[in-house]
């Protein structure tokens, strides 16, 4: 005895097929997916880098301010300052062409 197989039989493990693919697929590829996550978290990183950096930098640059500042007056910043800018030299010094 052989039995027949009904349409819907045939179809329910189909639709179940497409729609798991379809979630595994979303799972990796979609906007919430795997690769959009690794993406995500390369781009952390380099501005995380880049964060660092300029946070370097802006230090870097406050203490330039600072001793530039009336309160504060740093000696070897305002020679370095008048040689560059002015042209300045000291007596003691010679200048060779």
């Amino acid at each position: 005895m052989t039995k027949k197989r009904s349409a819907s039989g045939l179809l329910i493990p189909m639709v179940l097929l497409l729609v798991g693919a379809y979630f595994t697929f979303s799972a990796v590829q979609g906007n919430y997916g795997l690769f959009h996550r690794i993406q995500v978290e390369a781009e952390v990183a380099s501005l995380t880098e880049e964060l660092a950096m300029l946070r370097e930098e802006t230090a870097e640059m406050e203490i330039l301010t600072r001793r530039m500042s009336d309160e504060y007056l740093d000696l070897d910043l305002l020679d370095e300052q008048a040689r560059t800018v002015l042209g300045y030299m000291r007596a003691d010094e010679i200048v060779l062409p």
